[in-house]
Protein backbone atom coordinates (compact mmCIF):
# COMPACT_ATOMS: atom_id res chain seq x y z
CA UNK A 1 0.00 0.00 0.00
CA UNK A 2 1.00 3.64 -0.38
CA UNK A 3 1.76 5.47 2.84
CA UNK A 4 0.04 8.86 3.21
CA UNK A 5 2.58 11.65 3.16
CA UNK A 6 0.89 13.60 5.96
CA UNK A 7 -1.57 13.28 8.82
CA UNK A 8 -2.42 15.23 11.93
CA UNK A 9 -1.03 12.44 14.11
CA UNK A 10 1.45 9.65 13.56
CA UNK A 11 1.43 6.74 16.01
CA UNK A 12 4.41 4.37 15.93
CA UNK A 13 3.51 0.87 17.09
CA UNK A 14 0.12 -0.90 16.95
CA UNK A 15 0.33 -2.75 20.27
CA UNK A 16 -1.37 -2.59 23.67
CA UNK A 17 -1.12 1.22 23.82
CA UNK A 18 -0.63 2.31 20.22
CA UNK A 19 -3.75 0.63 18.85
CA UNK A 20 -5.78 2.35 21.58
CA UNK A 21 -4.30 5.81 20.96
CA UNK A 22 -4.75 5.59 17.19
CA UNK A 23 -8.31 4.31 17.38
CA UNK A 24 -9.45 6.86 19.94
CA UNK A 25 -7.95 9.78 18.03
CA UNK A 26 -9.52 8.57 14.80
CA UNK A 27 -12.90 8.25 16.54
CA UNK A 28 -12.58 11.92 17.47
CA UNK A 29 -12.25 12.82 13.79
CA UNK A 30 -8.48 13.30 13.69
CA UNK A 31 -6.45 12.04 10.73
CA UNK A 32 -4.07 9.34 11.95
CA UNK A 33 -1.37 7.19 10.41
CA UNK A 34 -0.53 4.12 12.50
CA UNK A 35 2.85 2.58 11.64
CA UNK A 36 3.50 -1.07 12.53
CA UNK A 37 6.82 -2.76 11.75
CA UNK A 38 5.29 -6.24 11.68
CA UNK A 39 2.62 -7.86 9.51
CA UNK A 40 -1.15 -8.04 9.75
CA UNK A 41 -2.55 -10.42 12.34
CA UNK A 42 -3.38 -13.31 10.00
CA UNK A 43 -1.53 -16.27 11.49
CA UNK A 44 -4.01 -18.83 12.88
CA UNK A 45 -1.88 -19.23 16.01
CA UNK A 46 -2.52 -15.58 16.91
CA UNK A 47 -6.20 -16.35 17.47
CA UNK A 48 -5.95 -19.75 19.22
CA UNK A 49 -5.24 -19.04 22.89
CA UNK A 50 -3.19 -22.12 23.80
CA UNK A 51 -1.00 -21.70 20.71
CA UNK A 52 0.58 -18.35 21.58
CA UNK A 53 4.10 -19.78 21.96
CA UNK A 54 3.91 -20.93 18.32
CA UNK A 55 4.46 -17.25 17.42
CA UNK A 56 7.75 -17.10 19.34
CA UNK A 57 10.83 -16.70 17.13
CA UNK A 58 8.78 -16.11 13.99
CA UNK A 59 8.42 -13.02 11.79
CA UNK A 60 5.83 -11.79 14.31
CA UNK A 61 8.39 -11.61 17.11
CA UNK A 62 11.16 -9.05 17.61
CA UNK A 63 13.03 -12.04 19.06
CA UNK A 64 15.48 -10.29 21.37
CA UNK A 65 18.13 -11.97 23.49
CA UNK A 66 19.37 -10.29 26.63
CA UNK A 67 22.94 -9.67 27.64
CA UNK A 68 24.36 -12.57 29.65
CA UNK A 69 22.86 -12.50 33.14
CA UNK A 70 25.37 -13.24 35.95
CA UNK A 71 22.48 -13.73 38.38
CA UNK A 72 21.10 -16.55 36.22
CA UNK A 73 24.25 -18.58 35.67
CA UNK A 74 25.55 -16.33 32.90
CA UNK A 75 22.68 -17.23 30.56
CA UNK A 76 21.32 -14.97 27.83
CA UNK A 77 17.52 -14.89 28.19
CA UNK A 78 15.14 -15.09 25.25
CA UNK A 79 13.05 -11.90 25.21
CA UNK A 80 10.04 -12.03 22.85
CA UNK A 81 8.08 -8.91 21.89
CA UNK A 82 5.10 -8.82 19.55
CA UNK A 83 5.84 -7.59 16.05
CA UNK A 84 2.41 -7.59 14.41
CA UNK A 85 -0.85 -5.67 14.55
CA UNK A 86 -1.92 -5.83 18.18
CA UNK A 87 1.72 -6.02 19.28
CA UNK A 88 2.38 -8.18 22.31
CA UNK A 89 -1.37 -8.29 23.01
CA UNK A 90 -1.52 -10.57 19.94
CA UNK A 91 1.01 -13.07 21.33
CA UNK A 92 0.75 -12.85 25.12
CA UNK A 93 -0.96 -15.25 27.57
CA UNK A 94 -4.07 -13.02 27.65
CA UNK A 95 -3.98 -12.59 31.46
CA UNK A 96 -6.05 -9.61 32.61
CA UNK A 97 -4.34 -8.63 35.87
CA UNK A 98 -4.74 -4.94 36.72
CA UNK A 99 -2.25 -4.57 39.56
CA UNK A 100 -2.52 -2.90 42.96
CA UNK A 101 -4.08 0.37 44.10
CA UNK A 102 -0.76 1.15 45.79
CA UNK A 103 1.12 0.85 42.47
CA UNK A 104 -1.01 3.48 40.75
CA UNK A 105 -0.92 5.72 43.78
CA UNK A 106 2.88 5.56 43.50
CA UNK A 107 2.47 6.75 39.91
CA UNK A 108 0.43 9.67 41.24
CA UNK A 109 3.24 10.64 43.59
CA UNK A 110 5.61 10.66 40.63
CA UNK A 111 3.39 12.24 37.99
CA UNK A 112 0.23 13.72 39.49
CA UNK A 113 -3.23 12.65 40.60
CA UNK A 114 -4.37 11.88 37.07
CA UNK A 115 -2.31 8.69 37.29
CA UNK A 116 -3.60 7.59 40.71
CA UNK A 117 -5.79 4.56 41.30
CA UNK A 118 -9.11 6.41 41.44
CA UNK A 119 -8.44 7.97 38.03
CA UNK A 120 -7.07 4.78 36.53
CA UNK A 121 -10.08 2.80 37.77
CA UNK A 122 -12.36 4.89 35.58
CA UNK A 123 -10.24 3.94 32.56
CA UNK A 124 -10.45 0.26 33.46
CA UNK A 125 -14.22 0.56 33.58
CA UNK A 126 -14.16 2.28 30.17
CA UNK A 127 -12.01 -0.48 28.68
CA UNK A 128 -13.54 -3.63 30.14
CA UNK A 129 -16.47 -5.76 29.16
CA UNK A 130 -16.29 -8.29 32.00
CA UNK A 131 -18.27 -11.44 31.37
CA UNK A 132 -20.82 -12.17 34.10
CA UNK A 133 -19.50 -9.60 36.60
CA UNK A 134 -21.69 -7.45 38.79
CA UNK A 135 -18.79 -6.01 40.79
CA UNK A 136 -19.06 -2.19 40.93
CA UNK A 137 -15.37 -1.76 40.15
CA UNK A 138 -15.53 -3.86 36.97
CA UNK A 139 -16.46 -2.38 33.61
CA UNK A 140 -19.39 -3.45 31.46
CA UNK A 141 -19.73 -2.81 27.77
CA UNK A 142 -16.19 -1.66 26.98
CA UNK A 143 -14.35 -2.77 23.83
CA UNK A 144 -12.13 -5.34 25.59
CA UNK A 145 -13.66 -8.69 26.45
CA UNK A 146 -12.56 -10.07 29.82
CA UNK A 147 -13.86 -13.58 30.40
CA UNK A 148 -13.51 -16.63 32.58
CA UNK A 149 -11.70 -19.74 31.37
CA UNK A 150 -14.08 -21.69 29.15
CA UNK A 151 -12.56 -25.14 29.70
CA UNK A 152 -10.12 -25.05 32.63
CA UNK A 153 -8.20 -28.24 33.41
CA UNK A 154 -9.00 -30.35 36.45
CA UNK A 155 -5.43 -29.77 37.65
CA UNK A 156 -6.17 -26.06 37.98
CA UNK A 157 -9.01 -26.73 40.43
CA UNK A 158 -6.74 -29.16 42.28
CA UNK A 159 -4.01 -26.54 42.48
CA UNK A 160 -6.41 -23.98 43.93
CA UNK A 161 -7.66 -26.55 46.44
CA UNK A 162 -4.06 -27.21 47.49
CA UNK A 163 -3.53 -23.46 47.84
CA UNK A 164 -6.25 -23.28 50.48
CA UNK A 165 -5.02 -26.36 52.34
CA UNK A 166 -1.53 -24.83 52.39
CA UNK A 167 -2.96 -21.82 54.25
CA UNK A 168 -3.48 -19.28 51.47
CA UNK A 169 -6.76 -17.59 50.63
CA UNK A 170 -8.91 -17.64 47.51
CA UNK A 171 -10.33 -14.36 46.18
CA UNK A 172 -11.96 -12.64 43.25
CA UNK A 173 -9.66 -11.45 40.47
CA UNK A 174 -8.69 -7.78 40.11
CA UNK A 175 -9.54 -6.34 43.49
CA UNK A 176 -7.84 -3.09 44.47
CA UNK A 177 -5.43 -4.83 46.85
CA UNK A 178 -4.94 -8.48 45.82
CA UNK A 179 -3.87 -10.84 48.57
CA UNK A 180 -4.73 -14.37 47.46
CA UNK A 181 -5.28 -16.81 44.59
CA UNK A 182 -7.76 -16.94 41.74
CA UNK A 183 -8.48 -18.55 38.42
CA UNK A 184 -7.14 -16.32 35.64
CA UNK A 185 -9.44 -13.90 33.83
CA UNK A 186 -8.52 -13.72 30.16
CA UNK A 187 -8.85 -11.42 27.15
CA UNK A 188 -10.96 -13.75 25.05
CA UNK A 189 -14.27 -13.67 23.22
CA UNK A 190 -16.02 -17.00 22.68
CA UNK A 191 -12.79 -18.84 23.35
CA UNK A 192 -10.61 -16.87 20.92
CA UNK A 193 -7.96 -14.23 21.69
CA UNK A 194 -9.26 -10.66 21.93
CA UNK A 195 -6.30 -8.32 21.51
CA UNK A 196 -6.25 -4.57 20.98
CA UNK A 197 -6.42 -5.35 17.28
CA UNK A 198 -9.93 -6.80 17.66
CA UNK A 199 -10.98 -4.51 20.50
CA UNK A 200 -10.00 -1.20 18.91
CA UNK A 201 -8.69 -1.42 15.37
CA UNK A 202 -11.29 -3.67 13.73
CA UNK A 203 -13.93 -0.94 14.05
CA UNK A 204 -11.61 2.08 13.78
CA UNK A 205 -10.13 0.86 10.49
CA UNK A 206 -13.50 1.42 8.86
CA UNK A 207 -13.01 5.15 9.39
CA UNK A 208 -11.56 7.03 6.40
CA UNK A 209 -9.25 9.10 8.61
CA UNK A 210 -7.23 6.15 10.01
CA UNK A 211 -4.56 4.48 7.91
CA UNK A 212 -2.77 1.42 9.31
CA UNK A 213 0.51 0.69 7.55
CA UNK A 214 2.20 -2.66 8.23
CA UNK A 215 5.78 -3.61 7.40
CA UNK A 216 6.75 -0.05 8.25
CA UNK A 217 9.96 0.25 10.29
CA UNK A 218 10.33 3.67 11.90
CA UNK A 219 13.96 4.78 11.51
CA UNK A 220 13.83 8.05 13.44
CA UNK A 221 11.60 10.96 14.41
CA UNK A 222 12.08 13.84 12.00
CA UNK A 223 12.78 17.10 13.84
CA UNK A 224 12.60 20.72 12.78
CA UNK A 225 14.77 22.30 15.42
CA UNK A 226 13.25 21.14 18.69
CA UNK A 227 9.88 20.12 17.21
CA UNK A 228 8.82 16.70 15.94
CA UNK A 229 7.35 17.07 12.45
CA UNK A 230 7.27 13.51 11.17
CA UNK A 231 8.74 10.03 11.08
CA UNK A 232 11.27 8.55 8.68
CA UNK A 233 10.00 5.13 7.63
CA UNK A 234 11.43 2.15 5.77
CA UNK A 235 8.51 0.57 3.93
CA UNK A 236 8.96 -2.00 1.19
CA UNK A 237 12.64 -1.18 0.90
CA UNK A 238 11.97 2.50 0.33
CA UNK A 239 12.82 5.16 2.93
CA UNK A 240 10.31 7.99 3.07
CA UNK A 241 8.99 10.58 5.51
CA UNK A 242 5.46 10.85 6.82
CA UNK A 243 4.77 14.30 8.23
CA UNK A 244 2.64 15.08 11.28
CA UNK A 245 0.94 18.46 11.42
CA UNK A 246 0.13 18.06 15.13
CA UNK A 247 2.03 15.33 17.01
CA UNK A 248 4.05 12.13 16.83
CA UNK A 249 3.23 9.48 19.44
CA UNK A 250 5.70 6.67 20.13
CA UNK A 251 4.09 3.42 21.27
CA UNK A 252 6.76 0.88 20.44
CA UNK A 253 7.08 -0.46 23.98
CA UNK A 254 9.84 -0.50 26.57
CA UNK A 255 12.47 -1.76 24.12
CA UNK A 256 11.70 -0.13 20.78
CA UNK A 257 10.58 3.30 22.03
CA UNK A 258 13.84 4.19 23.80
CA UNK A 259 15.72 2.89 20.75
CA UNK A 260 13.77 5.22 18.46
CA UNK A 261 14.26 8.16 20.80
CA UNK A 262 18.01 7.55 20.89
CA UNK A 263 18.20 7.16 17.11
CA UNK A 264 16.39 10.53 16.91
CA UNK A 265 18.95 12.27 19.13
CA UNK A 266 17.17 12.06 22.49
CA UNK A 267 19.19 10.19 25.09
CA UNK A 268 22.41 10.21 27.08
CA UNK A 269 24.67 12.51 25.08
CA UNK A 270 27.88 10.51 25.48
CA UNK A 271 26.14 7.27 24.49
CA UNK A 272 24.58 8.85 21.39
CA UNK A 273 27.86 10.35 20.24
CA UNK A 274 29.58 6.98 20.66
CA UNK A 275 27.20 5.61 18.01
CA UNK A 276 27.40 8.57 15.65
CA UNK A 277 24.01 10.06 16.53
CA UNK A 278 23.71 13.85 16.71
CA UNK A 279 22.49 14.95 20.13
CA UNK A 280 19.25 16.94 20.21
CA UNK A 281 18.34 16.50 23.89
CA UNK A 282 20.69 15.16 26.55
CA UNK A 283 18.25 12.89 28.42
CA UNK A 284 20.29 10.35 30.41
CA UNK A 285 17.33 8.27 31.58
CA UNK A 286 16.27 7.18 28.09
CA UNK A 287 16.80 3.42 28.14
CA UNK A 288 17.55 3.38 31.88
CA UNK A 289 15.31 2.14 34.71
CA UNK A 290 14.39 -1.09 32.87
CA UNK A 291 12.17 -3.14 35.19
CA UNK A 292 10.91 -6.62 34.39
CA UNK A 293 9.13 -9.51 36.07
CA UNK A 294 11.33 -12.59 36.42
CA UNK A 295 9.57 -15.97 36.65
CA UNK A 296 10.98 -19.33 37.68
CA UNK A 297 8.72 -22.23 36.65
CA UNK A 298 9.26 -25.67 38.17
CA UNK A 299 7.87 -28.59 36.16
CA UNK A 300 6.51 -32.00 37.18
CA UNK A 301 5.30 -34.90 35.10
CA UNK A 302 1.65 -35.94 35.50
CA UNK A 303 -0.19 -39.00 34.25
CA UNK A 304 -2.82 -37.34 32.04
CA UNK A 305 -5.21 -34.44 31.55
CA UNK A 306 -2.70 -31.69 30.79
CA UNK A 307 -2.49 -29.47 27.74
CA UNK A 308 -0.02 -31.94 26.25
CA UNK A 309 -3.11 -33.27 24.43
CA UNK A 310 -4.20 -29.86 23.13
CA UNK A 311 -3.12 -30.53 19.54
CA UNK A 312 -4.99 -33.82 19.19
CA UNK A 313 -7.73 -33.93 16.49
CA UNK A 314 -10.63 -34.11 18.95
CA UNK A 315 -9.42 -30.95 20.69
CA UNK A 316 -9.11 -29.12 17.38
CA UNK A 317 -12.65 -30.16 16.44
CA UNK A 318 -13.97 -29.04 19.84
CA UNK A 319 -12.31 -25.67 19.36
CA UNK A 320 -13.47 -25.13 15.79
CA UNK A 321 -17.06 -26.28 16.39
CA UNK A 322 -17.82 -25.12 19.93
CA UNK A 323 -14.90 -22.86 20.89
CA UNK A 324 -14.35 -25.15 23.86
CA UNK A 325 -11.65 -27.51 25.01
CA UNK A 326 -7.93 -27.32 25.64
CA UNK A 327 -7.14 -24.89 22.84
CA UNK A 328 -9.15 -22.17 24.62
CA UNK A 329 -6.72 -22.29 27.55
CA UNK A 330 -4.39 -19.37 28.07
CA UNK A 331 -2.00 -21.96 29.62
CA UNK A 332 -1.47 -19.95 32.85
CA UNK A 333 -4.87 -20.81 34.29
CA UNK A 334 -4.37 -19.69 37.90
CA UNK A 335 -2.25 -17.29 39.92
CA UNK A 336 -2.04 -15.61 43.30
CA UNK A 337 -0.11 -12.97 45.24
CA UNK A 338 1.95 -13.77 48.34
CA UNK A 339 4.67 -12.18 50.48
CA UNK A 340 8.23 -13.45 50.54
CA UNK A 341 8.54 -12.09 54.10
CA UNK A 342 5.74 -11.83 56.66
CA UNK A 343 6.62 -8.25 57.58
CA UNK A 344 5.95 -6.88 54.09
CA UNK A 345 2.95 -4.56 53.90
CA UNK A 346 1.77 -6.09 50.62
CA UNK A 347 2.75 -8.99 48.32
CA UNK A 348 6.00 -8.92 46.37
CA UNK A 349 5.50 -12.24 44.58
CA UNK A 350 2.94 -13.74 42.25
CA UNK A 351 2.72 -17.54 42.01
CA UNK A 352 1.51 -18.84 38.66
CA UNK A 353 0.19 -22.27 37.65
CA UNK A 354 -0.13 -23.88 34.22
CA UNK A 355 -1.67 -27.35 33.67
CA UNK A 356 0.76 -27.91 30.83
CA UNK A 357 4.30 -29.12 30.17
CA UNK A 358 5.19 -25.51 29.33
CA UNK A 359 8.92 -26.11 29.68
CA UNK A 360 11.55 -23.82 28.17
CA UNK A 361 8.92 -21.15 27.42
CA UNK A 362 6.89 -23.53 25.30
CA UNK A 363 9.45 -23.54 22.50
CA UNK A 364 10.64 -27.12 22.91
CA UNK A 365 8.60 -30.26 22.33
CA UNK A 366 7.62 -31.95 25.62
CA UNK A 367 7.66 -35.73 25.73
CA UNK A 368 4.59 -36.21 27.91
CA UNK A 369 2.04 -34.71 30.26
CA UNK A 370 3.18 -32.18 32.82
CA UNK A 371 2.35 -29.11 34.91
CA UNK A 372 4.44 -26.08 35.87
CA UNK A 373 4.23 -23.59 38.71
CA UNK A 374 6.53 -20.96 40.11
CA UNK A 375 7.08 -17.49 41.53
CA UNK A 376 7.15 -14.20 39.66
CA UNK A 377 9.13 -11.35 41.19
CA UNK A 378 6.58 -8.54 40.83
CA UNK A 379 8.40 -5.98 42.99
CA UNK A 380 12.04 -6.31 41.92
CA UNK A 381 14.72 -3.97 43.16
CA UNK A 382 17.07 -4.75 40.27
CA UNK A 383 17.07 -2.33 37.34
CA UNK A 384 18.48 -2.78 33.87
CA UNK A 385 19.07 -0.87 30.64
CA UNK A 386 18.28 -0.72 26.94
CA UNK A 387 21.20 0.69 24.94
CA UNK A 388 22.16 1.12 21.31
CA UNK A 389 24.65 -1.19 19.66
CA UNK A 390 24.75 0.94 16.50
CA UNK A 391 23.30 4.05 14.91
CA UNK A 392 21.76 1.76 12.30
CA UNK A 393 17.95 1.60 12.84
CA UNK A 394 17.92 -2.07 11.78
CA UNK A 395 20.49 -3.08 14.41
CA UNK A 396 19.23 -4.72 17.60
CA UNK A 397 19.55 -2.87 20.85
CA UNK A 398 21.25 -4.45 23.86
CA UNK A 399 18.64 -5.48 26.44
CA UNK A 400 20.18 -6.00 29.89
CA UNK A 401 17.56 -6.54 32.63
CA UNK A 402 20.28 -7.21 35.24
CA UNK A 403 18.11 -9.80 36.96
CA UNK A 404 18.86 -10.46 40.65
CA UNK A 405 21.55 -7.78 40.67
CA UNK A 406 20.36 -5.67 43.63
CA UNK A 407 23.34 -5.30 45.99
CA UNK A 408 21.51 -6.52 49.10
CA UNK A 409 20.34 -9.77 47.49
CA UNK A 410 16.68 -9.09 48.30
CA UNK A 411 15.46 -10.18 44.87
CA UNK A 412 17.23 -13.54 45.02
CA UNK A 413 15.98 -14.20 48.55
CA UNK A 414 12.42 -13.36 47.50
CA UNK A 415 12.53 -15.74 44.53
CA UNK A 416 13.86 -18.58 46.69
CA UNK A 417 11.07 -17.93 49.20
CA UNK A 418 8.58 -18.08 46.34
CA UNK A 419 10.05 -21.36 45.13
CA UNK A 420 9.71 -22.83 48.61
CA UNK A 421 6.07 -21.72 48.74
CA UNK A 422 5.49 -23.28 45.31
CA UNK A 423 7.06 -26.55 46.48
CA UNK A 424 4.81 -26.57 49.55
CA UNK A 425 1.63 -26.05 47.53
CA UNK A 426 2.53 -28.68 44.93
CA UNK A 427 3.25 -31.18 47.71
CA UNK A 428 -0.05 -30.48 49.49
CA UNK A 429 -3.17 -32.57 48.76
CA UNK A 430 -4.72 -32.85 46.27
CA UNK A 431 -1.73 -31.74 44.13
CA UNK A 432 0.56 -34.16 45.95
CA UNK A 433 -1.41 -37.01 44.43
CA UNK A 434 -1.28 -35.47 40.95
CA UNK A 435 2.40 -34.72 40.37
CA UNK A 436 5.01 -37.30 39.53
CA UNK A 437 8.71 -36.97 38.79
CA UNK A 438 10.49 -33.64 38.55
CA UNK A 439 10.85 -32.48 34.93
CA UNK A 440 12.37 -28.99 35.33
CA UNK A 441 15.05 -28.60 36.50
CA UNK A 442 16.14 -31.79 34.84
CA UNK A 443 17.81 -33.14 37.96
CA UNK A 444 17.11 -32.94 41.67
CA UNK A 445 19.84 -32.24 44.20
CA UNK A 446 20.22 -33.93 47.57
CA UNK A 447 17.99 -31.36 49.33
CA UNK A 448 14.91 -29.39 48.34
CA UNK A 449 16.67 -26.05 48.88
CA UNK A 450 19.56 -27.08 46.64
CA UNK A 451 17.11 -28.20 43.94
CA UNK A 452 15.26 -24.89 44.11
CA UNK A 453 18.55 -22.97 43.84
CA UNK A 454 19.33 -24.96 40.68
CA UNK A 455 15.86 -24.13 39.34
CA UNK A 456 16.37 -20.42 39.98
CA UNK A 457 19.58 -20.41 37.98
CA UNK A 458 18.51 -22.74 35.17
CA UNK A 459 14.76 -22.24 34.71
CA UNK A 460 14.21 -18.51 35.24
CA UNK A 461 13.17 -16.30 32.36
CA UNK A 462 11.24 -13.12 31.63
CA UNK A 463 7.48 -13.00 32.10
CA UNK A 464 7.51 -10.52 29.20
CA UNK A 465 6.72 -7.34 31.19
CA UNK A 466 9.48 -4.77 30.51
CA UNK A 467 8.68 -1.25 31.70
CA UNK A 468 10.16 2.08 32.77
CA UNK A 469 12.73 2.91 30.08
CA UNK A 470 11.17 6.31 29.31
CA UNK A 471 10.03 7.15 32.82
CA UNK A 472 7.36 9.81 33.31
CA UNK A 473 7.48 12.21 36.21
CA UNK A 474 7.16 15.75 37.46
CA UNK A 475 10.92 16.04 37.98
CA UNK A 476 13.23 17.47 35.33
CA UNK A 477 15.17 14.19 35.04
CA UNK A 478 12.17 12.21 33.80
CA UNK A 479 12.03 11.41 30.08
CA UNK A 480 8.40 12.47 29.68
CA UNK A 481 6.26 14.82 31.75
CA UNK A 482 2.92 13.84 33.39
CA UNK A 483 1.15 14.53 30.08
CA UNK A 484 3.54 12.11 28.31
CA UNK A 485 5.34 14.89 26.39
CA UNK A 486 9.01 14.20 25.72
CA UNK A 487 11.05 16.78 27.59
CA UNK A 488 12.95 19.07 25.23
CA UNK A 489 10.98 18.19 22.08
CA UNK A 490 7.66 19.78 21.13
CA UNK A 491 5.02 17.70 19.39
CA UNK A 492 6.39 14.36 20.61
CA UNK A 493 4.83 12.04 23.19
CA UNK A 494 5.36 8.51 24.44
CA UNK A 495 2.39 6.29 25.25
CA UNK A 496 3.34 2.74 26.23
CA UNK A 497 4.78 0.68 29.10
CA UNK A 498 8.10 2.53 28.89
CA UNK A 499 6.59 5.54 30.69
CA UNK A 500 5.66 3.63 33.86
CA UNK A 501 7.56 5.43 36.63
CA UNK A 502 7.50 2.40 38.94
CA UNK A 503 6.87 -1.24 38.14
CA UNK A 504 3.35 -2.55 38.36
CA UNK A 505 2.56 -5.65 40.41
CA UNK A 506 0.24 -6.92 37.75
CA UNK A 507 0.57 -7.81 34.09
CA UNK A 508 1.53 -4.93 31.85
CA UNK A 509 -1.12 -5.32 29.13
CA UNK A 510 -3.86 -3.85 31.35
CA UNK A 511 -2.03 -0.68 32.47
CA UNK A 512 -0.61 -0.22 28.97
CA UNK A 513 -4.13 0.03 27.62
CA UNK A 514 -4.93 2.58 30.33
CA UNK A 515 -1.89 4.59 29.21
CA UNK A 516 -3.22 4.50 25.65
CA UNK A 517 -6.67 5.69 26.71
CA UNK A 518 -5.29 8.47 28.89
CA UNK A 519 -2.83 9.55 26.19
CA UNK A 520 -5.70 9.98 23.72
CA UNK A 521 -7.57 12.11 26.26
CA UNK A 522 -4.51 14.24 26.99
CA UNK A 523 -3.80 14.76 23.30
CA UNK A 524 -7.42 15.63 22.50
CA UNK A 525 -7.52 18.11 25.35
Amino acid sequence: MTIPTQAEYIVVGAGSSGAVVAARLAEKGRSVVLLEAGPEKKDKFAAIPAAFSKLFKTEMDWNYQTADQPGLGGRSIYFPRGKLVGGSSSMNAMMWVRGFRADYDAWARAAGDGWGYDSVLEYFKRIEDVEGSSHPDHGRGGPLHVSRQRSPRDATAQFLAAVEKAGYRREQANTASPDGFTETMVNQHRGARWSTSEAYLDSARKLPNLTVVTGALARKVVLDGARAVGVEVDHGGRVQTVRASREVILSGGAINTPQLLMLSGVGAAEHLRAHGVDVVVDSPEVGANLSDHLVCPVGYRVASGSLFDAEKPLQLIDYLVRRRGMLTSNVAEAYGFIRSRAELESPDLELIFAPAPFYDEGIGEPDGHGVVAGPILVAPRSRGTVTLTSGDPTARVLVDPKYLSDPDGVDRAAMLAGLRATHTILHTDPMRGVIGDLARPRRAASTVDETLAIALEQNSHTLYHPTGTCRMGSDSGSVVDPELRVRGVDGLRVADASVMPTIIRGHTHAPSMVIGERAADLISA
